[in-house]
């Protein structure tokens, strides 16, 4: 089932727990690794809209976790993190991930991510696996399908500034 498709990004929901997002940059994959997997590189690009980025921690390890926090002109923080379960650089990363916020916390999905070069150009697939139907349609709801196509503008636009 396609949900959102254009030129550059794509969100599919390939079964009622799954979500995929595909997106192809202009950049080869070690550097499209780097930049979503250093937390220097991280702070350049990653939110969208009207959320600023005030916590963006990564040990990148198996076992290690991620924190990214992002807060809003209401004050209100939002925060995404989880733990590695596999790191193969630069190809595939496999980490959980919850969102938390005031008075809620997601259950847990489990997201892999794959980078793969062609002609110097990288796909930036993402599958996230929630534990039941309505953890992901929450997830749908919450404006994911935007949001997302715009963080991945920002890393584009981000990719086009490193060396």
């Amino acid at each position: 089932m396609l949900a959102r498709s254009d030129q550059t990004f794509s969100l599919t929901l390939p079964s009622d727990r799954e979500i995929a997002m595909r997106r192809v940059f202009n950049a080869p994959r070690g550097r499209v690794f780097d930049a979503w997997t250093k937390p220097e590189q991280v702070r350049c690009w990653y939110g969208c809209g009207a959320l600023t980025l005030i916590v963006c921690e990564i040990d990148l390890r198996v076992g290690g976790s991620y924190c990214y926090v992002l807060r809003g002109p209401d004050g209100v923080n939002h925060g995404l993190e989880g733990t590695y379960r596999e790191i193969v650089a630069p190809e595939r990363l496999v980490y959980t991930e919850r969102y938390v916020t005031q008075n809620f916390e997601s259950n847990e999905a489990l997201v892999t991510v794959t980078f793969t070069e062609r002609h110097g150009k990288t796909t930036l697939t993402s599958l996230s696996v929630y534990p039941a139907r309505e953890d992901r349609d929450a997830h749908l709801a919450s404006g994911v399908e935007a949001g997302a196509a715009l963080t991945l503008e920002r890393l584009a636009e981000h990719l086009a500034t490193m060396a």
